[in-house]
């Protein structure tokens, strides 16, 4: 135990970190003033491990059962530990190594061509709906909800996300609409119900297709929305509006450019795009690698900078920008909670390691929104400068008249100018 406390003594200067290892000696690290936790390492490899790649072996290392949490902790306190002392680590001059080599090669581990992407997205999201259903909201939203208050109950507020990008997208009956990156369908479904669209919606998972197909019946809404198993390079035609929730995230930084040319190709004249993602309020950076191994290979949380200037090479007009920067954080704490409150549920559906890694992931990401860079932004973007109305009070009259009707469009009703 030579090489491991040389690391923490430099990490953990918020809370305390006491750690006991497989031979039985304890290590005490921090002032003590914030989170505690207590540690213990089955073998003498973890620790090794933990020194080389952290952020990779502790979740490792929990999955396995290497890791032990002693004295009443959690796997959520060790992540809140970690989130308050996060630039310690940053700073160490292996992690600072690691970081600048993980830049590096950011292309290879974000290549995703059209015949890898796929198998990429269905590692994450074909896990069986049932999964899902034991801690998402009714409408099996997985992307950021939309809080008019911290403490807004879940399912409100993805109904209240839903009803924002549809006011966003100044919709009337029997516009055309392409959704990339469709989910579980609670989008294009709500759009077609509460609008009176026609949604072409774009996914590579089967699973979440079969399981939109059959919300998309039991809502009366299946001659509205076309659920289709294609690669948003693949997709053709034009339409009015086009809407992507939770799917740059999946492109890849080498793919910014044709994520966002395909877009300006799929546009009527005069129509214009709305897109939702996850985004850094940092410089350009990588992913993290317990994320990049265990939960979304090929993704990439994209810093503004990037977004922009793909934008601007693929001459395209921000229209409007808006940035959700804790409402994430209150999506995932109602996620983790709520898986937490089903855990056995889970176990018995997919086996204990999975859940671990589960646990690790909804703590980690919870955390990165409320302690780290993380955020969501939402733009629209349109190929004309004047095809958004450059007045942003169509957004809340919008809102208002979809809230008013009870998210239903009256017959022959159009869109506010």
């Amino acid at each position: 135990m030579m090489i491991l406390p040389h690391l923490l003594r430099r990490f953990v200067k918020k809370g305390r970190l006491i750690l006991r290892t497989h031979d039985g000696a304890e290590h005490s690290f921090g002032s003590g003033d914030g989170p505690s936790v207590t540690i213990r390492l089955t073998d003498a490899a973890v620790e090794r491990e933990l020194f080389l790649n952290p952020e990779l072996a502790t979740g490792e290392a929990y999955m396995d059962g290497r890791l032990v949490f002693e004295d009443g902790s959690s796997i959520y306190d060790l992540l809140l530990l970690f989130s308050v002392n996060r630039q310690g680590l940053a700073s160490h001059p292996l992690q600072q190594s690691l970081r600048k080599w993980w830049r590096l090669v950011r292309g290879i581990h974000q290549s995703n061509p059209v015949e890898r992407a796929a198998t990429k997205v269905r590692s994450h999201y074909d896990h069986p709906a049932e999964f899902y259903k034991l801690w998402l909201d009714e409408t099996m939203s997985y992307s950021c909800a939309y809080f008019a208050y911290p403490d807004e109950a879940l399912e409100q507020a993805q109904k209240n996300k839903l009803r924002h990008i549809a006011a966003k997208l100044r919709l009337a009956p029997n516009m055309t609409v392409a959704e990339i990156g469709s989910g579980w369908g609670a989008l294009s479904i709500y759009l077609a119900q509460a609008c009176g669209v026609r949604v072409t919606a774009i996914n590579v998972s089967p699973e979440q297709l079969a399981e939109s197909r059959k919300r998309a019946e039991a809502a009366g809404v299946a001659d509205k929305v076309t659920f289709v198993e294609q690669d948003y390079r693949k997709l053709e035609g034009r339409f009015d509006r086009v809407v992507s929730v939770g799917m740059m995230e999946h492109v890849g930084v080498s793919y910014f450019d044709v994520y966002f040319e395909r877009i300006r190709q799929l546009l009527a004249p005069g129509g214009f795009a709305l897109i939702h993602a996850i985004g850094r309020n940092s410089p350009p950076g990588s992913t993290a690698p317990f994320i990049r191994k265990y939960i979304f290979p090929g993704g990439y949380v994209p810093a503004l900078s990037e977004v922009f200037a793909s934008l601007e090479r693929t001459r395209l007009w921000v229209s409007d920008c808006e940035v959700l920067r804790l409402h994430y954080y209150w999506t995932i704490r109602n996620w983790r909670r709520r898986f937490m409150a089903r855990r056995t549920e889970v176990v018995n559906l997919m086996g204990e390691r999975f859940a671990r890694m589960w646990e690790f992931y909804l703590g980690a990401v919870e955390l990165g929104f409320l302690n780290g860079s993380n955020m969501v932004f939402q733009l629209l973007i349109s190929e004309q400068r004047d095809d958004v109305p450059v007045i942003r009070d169509f957004m809340v009259d919008e809102e208002r008249q979809l809230r008013a009707n009870g998210d239903k469009r009256t017959r022959g009703e159009t869109a506010s100018s």
